[in-house]
């Protein structure tokens, strides 16, 4: 599943591109220049602490395909030798190490998601590759990497990059260890490495990283003579303070077995109108005259939610296909709009739990089920969602119970046809006032 055709032109300006879209922070000078003279080569790393990554990794991987699209050769690196240090650039503690089992197979994780974005294999002059820095630093020795590259750069460089001010100034109570403290030399070889073997000549990251990627510069300039770019993209922030591309229930990530389509999806219908002028522009491939058309749509009737709706379906249509978007949106509709037993019946379990998130349950047997429930004994006896007989028969006169959205009578009998998923049967009086009961 891939954005873009398979022939691409230098028809955009890539640098352009990214500041109308509020998508440049930093750029060192002759940086466009060189991406307007030819195809240049650029890599982003992507850090191996997960066996996915999260909608944070978004943007990083959105540059990529931008990348691509003007015509230039995007590397993606996964930091297999990296990942066993930690970054410490915006960090204010040390990140615990992982074991080379957990990091092996957090950077299969990482490769799988970044191949759903990214097209790897393909014949193009420019297409898109992946490699893992572990790969050159498994075989360096520390003798070799202390004398071969650590002598170009000195400990008064990089104790002037803030990502080690930060940690070592007086208000700092964690400290430096010598382990991070040697990561932007680390990083900075594998900018040198692969400008010397892929001719790579420009590394992107976000803001924190601006002082890695220059000691790779720097380390290019001194060691190879060679003159090398950097790209800064602004850390997505959010108008209310609170940190992007988390919930109250963790990470919003890219993998469904992490992030099901349906909460991926509402995460997105969720941000604020500030939130999602922004959003539209940084993470839609749409051109700007359209952008500007439905930020002004959206301004003259903020009810209707254009902006939030359109990036929802952007979005998740380019990370989980176009199925897995219409089931999302099938999914929204069952809680805010009319819906059926057919349609709560074609939910898997994550989805259908997703969508009644904290929704009281109770339990019943599969034996009583295969008897048949009787609608009385289940919102009573079977369940306690309603107090009593008396309240449960006087509900079921006034026509408010639902069983899996359909309105039932005093002489409904539930039974294992009306499962959802194999395993529940969703209860509901009124419009907002569900229960669930679980097959055990």
């Amino acid at each position: 599943m891939f954005i873009f055709d398979k022939i691409f032109e230098m028809t955009k300006n890539f640098v352009e591109e990214l500041r109308w879209r509020g998508l440049l922070h930093n750029i060192m000078p002759g940086t466009e220049e060189q991406l307007q003279k030819e195809q240049t080569t650029a890599y982003i790393g992507f850090d191996p602490t997960a066996d996915s990554l999260h909608i944070g990794s978004l943007v990083q991987i959105i540059l990529l395909m931008h990348f691509q699209k003007a015509g230039h050769k995007p590397i993606a690196l996964v930091g297999g030798a990296t990942g066993m240090i930690g970054d410490p650039s915006g960090k204010s503690n040390e990140r615990n190490l992982l074991n080379e089992e957990t990091l092996n197979r957090n950077v299969e994780g990482v490769k799988k998601t970044l191949e759903r974005f990214i097209d790897f294999s393909s014949d193009i002059d420019n297409a898109a590759e992946m490699v893992n820095n572990y790969d050159w630093m498994k075989e360096l020795s520390f003798l070799d990497f202390a004398r071969d590259i650590g002598k170009h750069i000195t400990v008064n460089y990089m104790m002037a990059k803030d990502s080690v001010k930060n940690r070592i100034n007086a208000e700092s109570k964690e400290g430096m260890s010598f382990t991070e403290f040697t990561y932007q030399l680390v990083q900075g070889y594998d900018f040198f490495h692969l400008y010397t073997n892929k001719n790579c000549k420009l590394q992107i990251g976000g803001s924190d990283q601006w002082g890695n990627i220059t000691t790779g510069t720097e380390l290019i300039r001194r060691k190879a003579q060679g003159k090398a770019y950097a790209i800064t993209t602004p850390l997505v922030t959010k108008a209310d303070g609170t940190k992007f591309g988390k919930t109250e229930g963790g990470n919003i990530w890219l993998d469904t077995k992490r992030t099901s389509p349906y909460k991926f999806y509402q995460y997105w219908l969720n941000a604020s109108d500030t939130d999602a002028e922004n959003y539209i522009k940084i993470f839609t491939f749409l051109d700007k005259e359209p952008v500007e058309e439905l930020i002004f749509e959206h301004k003259e009737a903020p009810h209707l939610r254009v902006l939030q709706k359109r990036i929802g379906e952007e979005i998740t249509i380019m990370t989980h296909g176009k199925e897995a978007y219409e089931n999302a949106l099938k999914a929204s509709n069952i809680l805010f709009g009319r819906s059926t037993s057919s349609d709560l019946k074609t939910l898997d379990e994550q989805t259908f739990l997703d969508i009644f998130e904290g929704v009281p349950q109770g339990e019943i047997t599969k034996e009583d089920l295969e008897k048949g429930i009787d609608i009385v004994e289940a919102l009573n006896e079977k369940s306690g969602f309603l107090k009593s007989n008396g309240e449960a028969r006087r509900a079921l006169k006034e026509n408010s119970i639902s069983v899996n959205k359909e309105k039932v009578k005093d002489d409904f009998v539930i039974k294992t046809d009306d499962l959802i998923a194999d395993k529940f049967i969703l209860l509901q009086r009124g419009k907002r006032n569900y229960f669930l009961l679980k097959v055990k």
